[in-house]
């Protein structure tokens, strides 16, 4: 497979303190450990290890605070981000530092590997956008008493993987869109009303499935959107809280062994 992705890796700061840092004493998320190193190291450490992917760009509001953690993970380019996420990306997204195809993840993902990324970027297909989801039956049957954010839909309920593709300038509405509708991304009928209200009742009412959605949502600004089911739940497990970092301690230490 040749080296043609473009990963970016999402290690801003939301506005205020970040609980998760403030307990483990860090001024930035990205940087709390998991397994003795900063999560950021972890992700651009697997990333490095994808041959699809010929280059890492790491995005973040204060670039030298990040360099030894991605140095520590193989390297990268850092890049200074935005305050948004969407306008973050952007602003490199198809240009010089960033050329298509890209695949965009988060600092906060230390249980992301080579295999989910391949099987992954392997779905993608046609797609202008893909959007990796893990189903939560598929969440429940490894993790009984996983603690996530379910969105409801006749196919399932699904909690996202933080894994997405960008593969060409038609994603570009996709991230314009985004601009607008970021603070409604946990609340489906909110999310899609930024499409027309009839899918955003469809959505409410768990008549359509998420899958249709995406691909509804999609062609209305002349996108292919596809959902990518991840098979492996753990792909869905980023660290947000103390109870995901204990879980994500674990999985790390298991695999480890």
């Amino acid at each position: 497979m040749s080296k043609h992705w473009t990963a970016l890796i999402l290690a801003g700061q939301r506005p205020g303190v970040d609980p998760l840092a403030s307990h483990f004493g860090e001024a930035y998320k990205a940087l709390v450990r998991v397994a003795g190193e900063p999560m950021l190291t972890h992700v651009v450490r697997t990333l490095n290890a994808v041959p699809a992917i010929g280059r890492i760009i790491v995005l973040g509001q204060e670039p030298g605070v990040l360099v030894a953690a991605v140095a520590a993970g193989g390297g990268a380019d850092i890049l200074a981000s935005q305050s948004g996420i969407s306008q973050s990306i952007l602003d490199v997204a198809g240009g010089d530092d960033a050329p298509w195809p890209l695949l965009v993840t988060t600092a906060d993902h230390p249980l992301l590997t080579r295999q989910m990324v391949e099987a992954f970027m392997s779905q993608v297909d046609d797609a202008d956008v893909a959007v990796a989801m893990v189903e939560r039956g598929t969440m429940l049957a490894r993790f009984p008493d996983a603690r996530r954010t379910w969105l409801r839909f006749a196919d399932g309920a699904w909690s996202g993987a933080n894994v997405f593709a960008l593969t060409g300038p038609a994603a570009l509405a996709a991230l314009h869109v985004w601009t607008q509708a970021e603070q409604d991304r946990k609340r489906p009928w909110r999310l899609f009303r930024h499409f027309g209200w009839g899918l955003a009742l469809r959505a409410i009412t768990r008549t359509i499935g998420l899958a249709d959605a995406l691909g509804r949502a999609g062609r209305r600004f002349g996108m292919r959107v596809r959902l990518v089911p991840m098979r492996d739940p753990v792909a869905a497990i980023d660290v947000d809280k103390l109870f995901d970092h204990q879980q994500a301690e674990a999985i790390l230490a298991d695999r480890a062994e």
